[in-house]
Order: C-alpha cells, then sequence, then structure tokens
C-alpha cells in the first residue's frame, strides 16, 4: 500500500481562511476517491496534518490530479507552506510516526 502524509500550514491570516475552503472538500475528495483505504487529518504542532492509504501510488497520484484537490494544489504556494512525504509500506503509520517521518524525510513546499 502507498503511504502519503502531508503537514500543511496556513502562511498567514487571510490565507488561514482560503486554506480552509480548499482543505475540507480535498479531504472529502480522498475520503471516496478510488482506491483509498485509509483517510485521517489532524492538527500536530503547528501543521494541519493527513495521512492517507492507498491501493498504490497510482491511484494516489489520479486523485492528486483532480478534483478538489487539484484546485487546492493550483493554490498551495499562495496560502500554505509544509512537508509532504510518500513511501510503500505495510502498516499505516501511527500519528507519532507520521510527524517524525515528515519532519526528517518530508520535502518542505
Amino acid at each position: 500500500m502507498y503511504i502519503s502524509l502531508t503537514g500543511l500550514k496556513p502562511k498567514g491570516f487571510f490565507s488561514y481562511f482560503r486554506f480552509w475552503l480548499l482543505a475540507i472538500p480535498s479531504f472529502r475528495q480522498a475520503q471516496t476517491a478510488p482506491g483509498i483505504l485509509h483517510s485521517q487529518v489532524k492538527k500536530v504542532q503547528e501543521y494541519q496534518c493527513t495521512i492517507t492509504a492507498w491501493e498504490s501510488r497510482e491511484l494516489m497520484l489520479n486523485f492528486m490530479g483532480s478534483g478538489a484537490h487539484l484546485k487546492a494544489m493550483k493554490a498551495f504556494k499562495q496560502i500554505a507552506t509544509g512537508p509532504t512525504y510518500g513511501y510503500e509500506s505495510e502498516t499505516i503509520p501511527s500519528w507519532e510516526e507520521a510527524y517524525k517521518l515528515l519532519t526528517e524525510k518530508g520535502k518542505m513546499h
């Protein structure tokens, strides 16, 4: 299974509202996307984090490039910053494991 981790932080006061206007529909899209096995969201430290598990990386990429998530990605640089990390695994990480992976191996955007 493919695990995708994100930790995003709005860039400022006005970005905060736009962030949520885009993040909520994007997360809802993930919950029903083809290939989704697990999806959770939680605030960890100063980041709004997600853990999603997919049947395959290909299905995760299909989700990323469509619908509400694509719209959010197009606005991302203007409204948020933070790390992302994806990898193959047999297990879904705990929140502690996920945050450690994000801070140690995540690509900062």
